[in-house]
């Protein structure tokens, strides 16, 4: 198998969730990625230990750059490098999670008549399926009602694949705050923007952080490699700055409570994680997306959604929530019930039906 899938961890994570099944079904089975020269997936994918092949390519701006301009050079140049990795390794299947990198890949794989699925994380559907979604096999969906972007008759609702490590066997909120040599005791708060980092979350936190030690509460505070620089010197005793958190399951199993960007992929790992979450959408992304993917959550009771405009009501709905734990467990208890952890043995049986 080839998939590729990148640019960001909701790409990546979802591939990896793949191939991990893939490989469990197929245990002799060959996987190669194949992402974009410069992103994250060429140093994250190798610490899973896949190789990863990059292609010279990149998404468009929204305003006039350079990079706009060597677009359709890079498209063409990517494209033969995804013919030559297709030939050189010659797959049974190809698969796209999203990102740059899995457009060329996925095409040319069509136009060679390679079996090809597409997997889309969200309820609104990115610029690189839907360019493909004519041309592939099957596109697997998490959400509902995605034919306004997708040919009916290919899609199939498996939900979002997660990676085996998230929300499994997690431990007891004081040991992993014992091993992150926080303060055992201590109620937790986690902040996550995103794998990239969130501007808008980060001068949240950064503003609020005498609010959270006047309410007795540690920060662990993923900002982003991007804005580290900004923030690491906030970091003390009760606060600590992270660019990237590498074992979520630690970071999860301190929290009490969770602030988070509403990525799709994010969202389906906090359903499994089943803490207490303060979804936080970003307002710029394509059809408010983030929002609705919140609000699908919101909806159940499940989480609490402040969008960017609202945070003037944050100190008021954080110490709310913290000081009831009885709200606490329900949010728990209703987004927990909320996961859906098969979605990664429901694509591979897809990839199955394809090659056959």
């Amino acid at each position: 198998m080839i998939i590729s899938g990148g640019g960001t961890a909701g790409h990546i994570h979802p591939a990896v969730a793949i191939a991990e099944q893939f490989v469990d079904v197929y245990p002799d089975a060959e996987v190669l990625f194949v992402g974009a020269k410069g992103k994250m997936e060429m140093k994250k994918i190798p610490e899973y230990g896949y190789k990863i092949k990059g292609l010279w390519i990149s998404g468009i701006q929204r305003r006039l750059t350079l990079s706009n301009l060597l677009f359709p050079v890079k498209l063409i140049a990517s494209m033969f490098g995804a013919a030559r990795s297709i030939s050189e390794f010659k797959p049974d299947v190809v698969v796209g999670t999203g990102g740059f990198a899995s457009g060329p890949l996925v095409k040319v794989a069509a136009m060679k008549k390679i079996p090809t699925l597409i997997q889309e994380q969200n309820s609104v559907a990115g610029l690189t399926n839907k360019w493909l979604a004519r041309t592939v096999d099957t596109v697997c969906v998490a959400y509902k009602n995605m034919d306004k972007y997708f040919p009916k008759q290919k899609i199939r609702n498996t939900g979002n694949p997660l990676r085996r490590s998230i929300g499994k066997d997690l431990t007891a909120s004081n040991v992993a705050r014992k091993e992150l040599a926080m303060n055992e005791g201590q109620a937790t708060l986690l902040v996550v923007g995103g794998s990239l980092g969130s501007q808008r979350i980060n001068e949240l936190i950064a503003d609020k952080l005498e609010f959270f030690k006047h309410q007795k509460v540690q920060v662990l505070w993923q900002c982003g490699a991007i804005y580290y620089e900004r923030y690491e010197h906030l970091a003390d005793d009760v606060v600590r700055v992270k660019d990237y958190i590498d074992n979520m399951n630690q970071a999860y199993s301190a929290a009490d409570i969770i602030i988070s960007r509403a990525g799709a992929i994010a969202v389906s790992e906090l359903c499994q994680v089943g803490k207490p979450v303060i979804f936080i959408p970003s307002p710029n992304v394509a059809e408010d997306h983030q929002y609705k993917n919140a609000r699908s959550i919101e909806d159940e009771r499940a989480a609490i959604v402040l969008r960017e405009n609202e945070l003037d009501a944050f100190e008021s709905v954080f110490s709310k929530l913290l000081n009831d734990k009885h709200h606490q467990e329900e949010l728990s208890r209703s987004i927990k019930s909320m996961a859906r952890t098969d979605a990664a043995e429901k694509i591979v049986k897809e990839l199955q039906n394809i090659m056959q």
